[in-house]
């Protein structure tokens, strides 16, 4: 127990009253005497849950020990009572037992006797203390838990994105009224079925996806999927993680489904607005630098070198405005997945070949040292030769473009693993720490005064990027600022039967 312990002892004898008390005390328990049986009730009924143990002797003038253990009941059921007899035969004790007492003790008993029986009901109220705490914890704990559910629940079915819970055997758990809607079935019935019953194919790839992933990988796998809803088709980001218990052993795998069809026709609505206005605008900004080209040759009649100074920036601002037109018109037929659509084998190391003989005469123009080296035998790619050759003339064009005279291009090729690997390396003017987190983002350009000078769109590189992934390949950059940057490009390429 972890308060000291409180004892009443009603007897009508003194030296039973002050023997007990002298006795018990000694063992750091507290005691609390009463001469009769009227007393002894009054102070039970003051404090009925201060004692845990009642000394009742049940031969007392006046009101008797059976009388006072009735009311005792009464007043405090859990009071442990044990009776203590001289004159009463061993069936006294019995009926007393019967009528709520813990224990008997006969007079006169020895020290030793009263501490065992007394440690007994300590015990007994201890151990009843203690069954109590642990059934009011667990009704607490049952009762959070139902109400943590019931919140659980509420919250679940409330969420504008979709839900939906599998185990580990891939049969659905749980589905919320969102996903339900998105996917268009009814809860009971897919619910404890395979997942399969759903009838979306890429719904089904995902849950496997996540739920054979290796215990060290904690990502999860998001992908974006179109499902028939009614009359028209949804747009879903599917986002799906495996759970595991804290020994890593799978419990199933747990998907958050968004609805994202606004977003796709907004996308389309902007795609298809950026294609009109810049197939609109090629034709007259080409006309512009046309008109522009003659008039410099001279053919529109004499200028002074003061107005074709004017004239060539003029022409310059033009073409680049021209090769923004065009990389947003390449960049908008990426986006509807029309850029990437001519797939055949492709030579890679002719194709650099070929990009680098015609960036030489720009390298050497500018006075830089432009080395190409190529691996003999490489295989080939699968891929759209017009895309790869922009890939590579846009990163050698950046190389030469961003280095300044005196510097060096070098390109390389080799096979790695089941990969080729392209680098494009130059000792030109770096790039940042903080702008290199950025170089693939749409019109984003380095901005500092070596790069003021220099033209373009800040699409290239996304442009790059996105060709790239297209073709299931990555690409990387590493930078020191003034000292050069490293592209490699990793392609897969065709596995000879």
């Amino acid at each position: 127990m972890n308060r000291k312990p409180k004892i009443i002892v009603i007897d009508d004898e003194a030296i039973m009253r002050d023997g007990s008390s002298r006795i018990l005390t000694k063992e750091d328990i507290e005691v609390v005497t009463a001469e009769n049986g009227e007393t002894g009730l009054d102070l039970v009924r003051e404090s009925p849950n201060t004692f845990d143990v009642m000394l009742l002797d049940l031969m007392m003038p006046g009101m008797s020990g059976m009388e006072v253990l009735e009311h005792v009941r009464e007043i405090a059921p859990s009071l442990l009572v044990i009776v203590v007899t001289g004159y009463a035969t061993v069936d006294t004790a019995v009926e007393a037992m019967k009528k709520g007492a813990y224990d008997f003790i006969p007079k006169p008993f020895t020290p030793d006797q009263l501490r065992i029986v007394v440690h007994r009901a300590l015990e007994k109220k201890a151990l009843e203390e203690e069954t109590k705490r642990l059934r009011e914890e667990a009704e607490k704990s049952l009762k959070d838990v139902a109400k943590e559910k019931s919140k659980t629940h509420t919250i679940i079915n409330s969420m504008t994105d979709g839900v939906l819970v599998v185990d580990k055997d891939r049969s659905v758990a749980l589905l919320n009224p969102a996903a339900t809607r998105f996917l268009s079935v009814a809860a009971e019935d897919v619910i404890g079925k395979p997942v399969d019953e759903i009838e979306v194919e890429a719904l089904s790839e995902i849950i496997m996806d996540v739920l054979e992933r290796e215990v060290e990988s904690l990502s999860g796998v998001s992908r974006e999927i179109q499902v028939r809803s009614g009359e028209k088709g949804v747009f879903l980001r599917c986002h799906a993680v495996p759970v595991r218990d804290e020994k890593g052993d799978l419990l199933g795998g747990v998907m958050v489904l968004q609805d994202i069809t606004q977003l796709k026709e907004l996308e389309r609505m902007k795609a298809d607005f950026v294609a009109m206005v810049t197939h609109e605008l090629r034709a007259p900004v080409a006309a512009i630098e046309q008109q522009l080209t003659v008039i410099l040759k001279g053919l529109a009649g004499e200028i002074n070198e003061r107005q074709a100074r004017m004239l060539r920036r003029a022409k310059e601002r033009a073409k680049g405005l021209l090769d923004l037109v065009k990389d947003l018109l390449d960049l908008s037929k990426i986006e509807a997945g029309m850029q990437v659509q001519y797939m055949e084998p492709v030579d890679i190391g002719g194709l650099l070949t070929k990009v680098v003989d015609l960036m030489r005469p720009q390298a050497e123009q500018k006075g830089l040292t432009l080395e190409f080296e190529i691996e003999n035998g490489l295989p080939s790619v699968n891929a759209d030769a017009a895309n790869m050759e922009g890939v590579f003339t846009n990163l050698i064009s950046n190389a030469i473009k961003y280095t300044p005279e005196g510097g060096m291009v070098k390109v390389t090729g080799m096979k790695e693993g089941d990969y080729i690997r392209i680098d494009v390396e130059d000792t030109g003017i770096g790039i940042s720490e903080k702008d290199l987190p950025r170089i693939f983002e749409r019109f984003y350009r380095v901005k500092t005064e070596k790069t003021r000078q220099i033209v373009g769109t800040g699409l290239g590189l996304s442009i790059v990027k996105q060709v790239v992934d297209a073709h299931l390949g990555t690409i990387d950059v590493k930078s020191v600022e003034n000292q050069g940057t490293h592209f490699t490009v990793k392609l897969p390429f065709i596995l000879e039967n």
